[in-house]
């Protein structure tokens, strides 16, 4: 049974019981009410049929619930992978059309399956090429494409922007639209302080739509949701794109697998913290890759773990996976009988649910927070961000440049690693001899503390270090190396290892050698680095040990 439920998590639930169904219940009818508008809004976002949105808080969401090790995810339509496919998609269909669809169920599809690999292969620590700066970056510009887009709706503009540049005139908005969107985002905002668990989008979407009906916006030509198919959704096969429609869609999807489980990642890591758990990433990367695999196959978009929805379903009290069970339901049931009545909904209603869903994100405090810590990773944050707006609509380019950027940074930080030359300070430490003006150790001895790895990376730099250094002191010939720091040595490092060591000889000094840890001694001794002790080379447990021996040495 262990075995199955390392599979199927939901094996491990607890035994159902009257009180538990009953909080679970009020947990996830409350997330099944932000569920519905939400699902219908990032829809329209993805430029998607706008039941696409509820078809994907369906199947998706119950494979999830089958196969996450995070049970309390609210899993369905977000915004970010919303914008994402939206903006992927432009150019190469037109939105809500069948061959949008089409390309919308095969990014699912295939960015589920990258997700199910990465997975099954625990290949989950890949995620961590995508630093915190550059999600930061990338995670801000997303929601200002997101904020753009929705404007127009918002405003009831019956025309592009281009043509309100040439020809401004405020008859191209609509100014009933533009009082449902402020209304709602007004209500939007007025709930959310009252309660933030309190289901304020479905209150939003059902006070609109009667207004809307009572005053016949739809018949005076205002844009509404409009007719829905009601039913389930079923199994449709999206048909087979051309290689060069699949070749457009390769770097989409690497970059919707990538987001959308950093999504994942930043709602499970606070669901495991609250319980007291550790998390499965790899698990959770194969619920997530399937998920999204059935979203295609069910007529829907690539799904993703919602932040607002796990948090609100979090603060109702969910405990177990029931309550995203009865959201599941909820969502069939006004599916099967309730969809006509969304059919007066204003979609600057649905515009406003967006905008107060994403708004949070903008936070250029936290930008202003990086360079304060680290200028370099600052500029990097604000290099995704701007590449990712001037990029859009192809703004995977500002994902792809942030992690070469943090890459590049990481590798010029291993290139250039931290190496001392260490004195005896007052209080009895071994501390920088530059920093703080200190003697050397003993007459004729340099002492070395490099606090990195030595191999192919800092190999380099540790030798040109202590070339400088001989040059300097032309009348030193032993050398002491603080291994301590010193964690793994590859093959480049044993080299640089047996160079210095010849070094040392050939001035008639000794090398000693501090420290040693398990592993680099065990791979110095392979070599043979370690095997003639003597006049030349000579090994110390300790920096006490070290220090005792200078008076002999």
């Amino acid at each position: 049974m262990h075995s199955l439920a390392r599979w199927f998590p939901f094996l491990s639930w607890p035994k159902p019981t009257a009180a538990l169904l009953r909080g679970e219940f009020w947990a996830g009818l409350t997330v099944g009410l932000m569920l519905l508008p939400q699902g219908v809004a990032y829809a329209a976002l993805a430029g998607m049929p706008l039941i696409t949105g509820i078809y994907a808080s369906i199947v998706p969401a119950a494979v999830a619930i089958v196969f996450s090790p995070s049970p309390r995810l609210g899993v369905g339509p977000t915004a970010l992978s919303a914008l994402l496919i939206g903006a992927s998609l432009m150019g190469l269909a037109e939105p809500g059309s069948a061959h949008w669809v089409a390309l919308a169920a095969w990014m699912a599809i295939m960015s589920g399956l990258v997700q199910w690999m990465l997975g099954m292969v625990r290949a989950g620590w890949l995620l961590n090429l995508v630093t915190s700066p550059v999600l930061t970056g990338f995670t801000q510009a997303a929601a200002l494409l997101i904020l753009a887009s929705q404007l127009p709706t918002l405003l009831g503009l019956r025309s592009d922007w281009s043509a309100l540049w040439h020809s401004p005139s405020i008859y191209l908005f609509d100014w009933h639209s533009i009082a449902y969107g402020l209304g709602s985002i007004a209500l939007l905002v007025a709930a959310k302080k009252w309660r933030a668990a309190f289901p304020s989008a479905i209150f939003i979407i059902a006070l609109t739509g009667l207004v809307s009906w009572a005053t016949g916006f739809a018949d005076g030509g205002g844009a509404v949701v409009g007719h829905l198919p009601a039913g389930l959704p079923h199994f449709q096969w999206p048909g087979l794109l051309s290689w060069e429609e699949f070749g457009d869609l390769v770097m989409p999807v690497l970059v919707i697998s990538l987001v959308s489980f950093l999504e994942t990642a930043s709602s499970a890591q606070v669901e495991h913290q609250q319980a007291g758990t550790r998390w499965n990433e790899n698990q959770d990367l194969v619920a997530q890759g399937l998920s999204k695999i059935s979203a295609g196959l069910f007529g829907s978009f690539a799904t993703s773990a919602s932040f607002s929805r796990s948090a609100v379903n979090l603060l109702a009290g969910a405990k177990t996976g029931y309550s995203n069970v009865f959201s599941i339901l909820l969502v069939v049931i006004v599916v099967l009988w309730f969809i006509p009545w969304l059919y007066h909904v204003p979609k600057a209603a649905l515009a406003a649910i967006v905008i107060t869903a994403v708004v949070n994100l903008i936070k250029p405090s936290v930008i202003i927070q990086l360079f304060r810590i680290s200028l370099v990773e600052g500029c990097i944050s604000v290099a995704t961000l701007a590449l990712t707006l001037l990029t859009a609509p192809r703004m995977y380019w500002g994902v792809f440049a942030g992690i070469v950027l943090s890459l590049g940074y990481f590798l010029y930080q291993r290139l250039h690693p931290r190496i001392l030359e260490v004195g005896l300070h007052g209080d009895g430490s071994l501390r920088s001899r530059q920093l703080w003006q200190l003697p050397p150790l003993a007459p004729g001895l340099i002492t070395l503390r490099m606090d990195a790895d030595l191999d192919f990376a800092s190999a380099s730099a540790m030798e040109r270090f202590t070339s400088d250094l001989w040059q300097q002191q032309a009348d030193a010939k032993h050398l002491a190396l603080l291994t301590q720091p010193i964690n793994n040595i590859d093959v480049t490092g044993v080299e640089t290892f047996a160079r210095l060591e010849r070094l040392v000889a050939q001035r008639g000094g000794t090398l000693h050698v501090v420290g040693l840890k398990l592993p680099v001694q065990q791979r110095l001794e392979r070599a043979g680095m370690l095997s003639h002790q003597g006049q030349h080379l000579r090994l110390y447990r300790t920096d006490a040990e070290f220090l005792a021996a200078l008076p002999q040495g």
